[in-house]
């Protein structure tokens, strides 16, 4: 199963470019299945941007969970801030029209929501238990809201008769090493990620990000690793994302991406 993990695309309707970027790639890689882990808009226009640019997904499954900045616009910060510890809330604000973008994301392209949920899918004759949280950088992860979720979908599916999932996914925006460890408690296989944009200013050559915003360890910031917690170890994938806010638009030594996932058969 093919499956394009998708973040932080902080998407502003003037960029042309990196939405024919995506499309293109959504396009040309023709996915089984969809995680989008958040902060899809960068402006309060960004969703006509995300449109032209998700328009390939139509009709292919996935999931997605909110970041901050599908709620709330972007703020000016001094990016030198970032290295003191991960970024505060501004107090001045715009509010998103996250209900359009979640209208858009349900309605047109047929995914689920997972904020602070669980949904039981089955994509390319593979059974799924996906789990997600709302923004953990924000505090609106309510984990504790997970175990009875996870409940109502297994004791739906079995008086259907249905089996066991075959995948049990972990889905976060910011990945804390709390909602880490809770994914793996509750048996994730395979856990999503973003909100650290890899880094977004790396040292050329180093495996390390210089910073995360968030409490990760910064060698686990962007790409495929292991997260280890209770004497489980799940494949954790983290986005380095496909933008940045408009207020600092700078990347260096840390390339936008899409993170296409090739899942396979145990054994």
């Amino acid at each position: 199963m093919t499956v394009l993990h998708l973040s932080d695309a902080h998407m502003a309707p003037w960029q042309r470019r990196k939405q024919s970027w995506i499309a293109r790639i959504a396009d040309s890689v023709q996915p089984d299945f969809v995680i989008n882990t958040g902060d899809n808009l960068g402006h309060a226009d960004g969703l006509s941007g995300i449109r032209r640019a998700f328009a390939p997904l139509r009709g292919v499954p996935g999931v997605f969970v909110h970041g901050s900045n599908d709620v709330v616009g972007p703020a000016p910060r001094n990016p030198f801030g970032y290295f003191m510890g991960p970024s505060g809330h501004s107090p001045k604000v715009q509010n998103l029209d996250t209900d359009a973008m979640d209208a858009y994301f349900t309605e047109d392209l047929g995914w689920m929501p997972l904020h602070n949920s669980a949904a039981r899918l089955t994509v390319a004759g593979v059974r799924i238990d996906a789990f997600g949280v709302d923004d953990a950088h924000r505090d609106w992860d309510d984990l504790e809201a997970l175990p009875p979720a996870l409940d109502r979908i297994r004791r739906g599916s079995w008086w259907r008769g249905a089996p066991a999932a075959d995948l049990r996914l972990g889905v976060t925006h910011a990945p804390y090493r709390r909602v880490l460890d809770r994914f793996v408690g509750l048996g994730a296989d395979l856990i999503a990620g973003g909100h650290t944009h890899g880094g977004q200013v790396r040292v050329p050559f180093s495996r390390s990000a210089l910073v995360a915003n968030c409490d990760i360890p910064l060698d686990q910031a962007r790409g495929l690793s292991s997260w280890s917690h209770a004497g489980r170890s799940v494949p954790l994938n983290v986005s380095a994302g496909l933008g940045h806010s408009i207020y600092t638009p700078i990347r260096f030594g840390c390339r936008p991406e899409v993170s296409v996932l090739r899942l396979l058969p145990r054994g």
